[in-house]
């Protein structure tokens, strides 16, 4: 037996009693004749206390050593209220070392000494810190939740394949060679898109899977090259139907999780998010959308000539003059003009420094003493999204990003098309089956770009946590959409005839969403990067320094799978 009982346990009604505990030794203190261990598991530290002449001779225990030891339960003099055993210490008659440890590359507490390489290295030992456990122990709690919670609401738990084929879904796929197969390769699944559509075309009422998903795409604090979706599918549904119970969904969590009521989701068109934010993942926590100027600034001369003229207000950010913050947001088309304590102006644009063009944006801002404004002009596009960067520097700055809000948005009617600028081709926004708007369809031929797609994206603080749609379910119109993105009937054929055939038995309207499970969980803990909740994780250039992956291959395997 290595144990009776786990190091988190024990407490004051258990004085008295005979234990065996199993952990690491964490910290050792001699005092004199008395020596004092604590020793740690998975479910806490409990310190033992025994006397020098216990471990005389040979024994040597030193931090992370594995022992086994047996005692009895006493009162501790010295009380620690800040763990759940402080009141209790034990008094140790019997230790055996279960396997010693060389000294760590790190130190192996909560505010640790190792930086992210050499914890990624030994990221075995990183785990044994509280805060990557509890990571981990906080995605088991949500990812179980998000189980009962589907599982209750008619939805079925099904597994779809990894190895598939190559389908543009807007990423590069990881290529996997065939032994078998001279010459053939598989794709690591993207998403389970096509699987799960061929489950309603199948039947299945409601789906959804807690998905390994992997895309060949540079990594970053928020992504991985490979990741866990949420994946979920529903029949017989349309637009409203969809964002009403994953809105349902998504609040469930909140309140099971965090305790954190969340308000009704607002709903804006991609169009009106670019227009009032100038990015389609809009971070509402802090306000401030766009105000458009060129009505206001028609009689001014450098001004007037411009396609569009925006801007925002920064209100009450009094004393606040730091050249530092002023460079970094620093753009030829960009100028900013602050309300001084005692009503004077300054201006990064000294053509503005006159009383009548002054009037003109104080009056139409309300401006007060303490306020800045930001004006962005030049093509639509440029000014807003040079705008849209300069909104979040200045909530960054100015900390108008509370960690503790949650501002959660719908985007809907995205753009079905965009146009591939390297490829001289359109290509989908989100995939290419995705359902257009009805009343849109008649602009497939001549405006492509102009069409609506019936998709919708959920951002919660500016991040974008699950994207969906409606999905095509004729097979006349996926196939126009697949000849609009440049595939040919025979590419049609090879990569799809499978899925476009299965359109022909009764196919159901159904649409469905996937939640980024890394993000979600990242996003609910205020933390700044996925890794910390990923047992293992790639760095940032998408390797594992741990197991030294990616390797090269020996001559002998590359000749097996027919590789040069």
């Amino acid at each position: 037996m290595y144990r009776t009982h786990n190091c988190g346990e024990l407490c004051k009604k258990d004085i008295g009693k005979e234990v065996i505990l199993s952990g690491w030794i964490q910290k050792k203190r001699n005092l004199g004749s008395l020596c004092f261990l604590d020793i740690r598991d998975y479910f806490g530290i409990t310190q033992l206390i025994f006397s020098r002449k216990l471990i005389e001779g040979n024994l040597f225990l030193g931090k992370e050593f594995l022992i086994k030891i047996k005692g009895k339960v006493v009162e501790r003099s010295s009380k620690n209220y800040k763990i759940p055993t402080g009141e209790i210490e034990i008094l140790v008659s019997q230790i055996e070392i279960l396997n010693s440890s060389l000294p760590t590359p790190f130190t192996i507490n909560d505010q640790t000494d190792g930086n992210e390489e050499i914890r990624m290295i030994y990221r075995y030992l990183d785990v044994r810190r509280n805060p990557i456990k509890n990571n981990l122990i906080i995605r088991h709690n949500l990812a179980l939740e998000i189980r009962n919670f589907l599982s209750k609401n008619g939805f079925l738990e099904i597994e779809t394949p990894i190895l598939i084929n190559s389908t543009p879904e807007g990423a590069r796929s990881f290529v996997v060679p065939s032994r078998t197969h001279v010459g053939k390769f598989y794709a690591l699944a993207q998403s389970p898109q096509l699987f799960k559509q061929l489950l309603m075309i199948g039947g299945i009422d409601k789906y959804f899977q807690i998905a390994k998903c992997f895309r060949d795409e540079d990594a970053r604090s928020d992504r991985q090259i490979e990741f866990t979706q949420i994946d979920c599918e529903m029949s017989f549904v349309e637009v409203n139907d969809v964002l009403t119970f994953f809105e349902y969904f998504i609040k469930h969590l909140f309140k099971k999780i965090k305790n954190i009521q969340l308000e009704p989701f607002p709903c804006i068109s991609y169009p009106d998010a670019m227009k009032m934010y100038g990015t389609d993942s809009p971070d509402i926590r802090f306000g401030m959308p766009f105000m458009e100027l060129n009505n206001l600034v028609k009689n001014i001369s450098f001004l007037k000539e411009q396609e569009l003229v925006i801007g925002i207000k920064v209100t009450k950010c009094h004393n606040v003059h730091d050249q530092i913050f002023l460079k970094k947001i620093e753009n030829k088309n960009i100028f900013w003009i602050q309300c001084l304590p005692d009503k004077t102006f300054l201006s990064s644009n000294q053509d503005l420094m006159n009383e009548e063009i002054l009037i003109i944006f104080i009056k139409h801002f309300q401006v007060t003493p303490g306020d800045f404004l930001f004006i962005s002009y030049g093509k639509k596009r440029n000014a807003r999204e040079a705008l849209g960067k300069i909104r979040l520097e200045i909530a960054h700055h100015f900390n108008l990003r509370n960690p503790k809000i949650f501002k959660p948005l719908w985007i809907t009617d995205l753009p079905l098309f965009e146009w591939n600028e390297k490829y001289k081709k359109y290509k989908s926004v989100h995939h290419p089956f995705t359902s257009p708007k009805e009343e849109d369809i008649h602009l497939l031929e001549k405006h492509p770009e102009s069409i609506r797609s019936k998709s919708y994206d959920l951002i919660i603080n500016g991040i974008e946590i699950g994207s969906g749609s409606i999905r095509i379910h004729n097979q006349n119109i996926q196939n126009l959409i697949f000849k609009h993105l440049g595939l040919s009937a025979k590419e049609i054929e090879s990569k799809f005839g499978f899925f476009i055939k299965a359109f022909e038995y009764g196919t159901p309207p159904h649409g469905g969403i996937a939640f980024g499970l890394d993000r979600l969980i990242n996003l609910l803990e205020g933390n700044d990067d996925i890794k910390n909740f990923i047992a293992f994780p790639k760095n940032n250039y998408g390797k594992d320094i741990m197991i030294k992956t990616p390797s090269f291959l020996k001559k002998e395997k590359l000749k097996e799978l027919h590789l040069r």
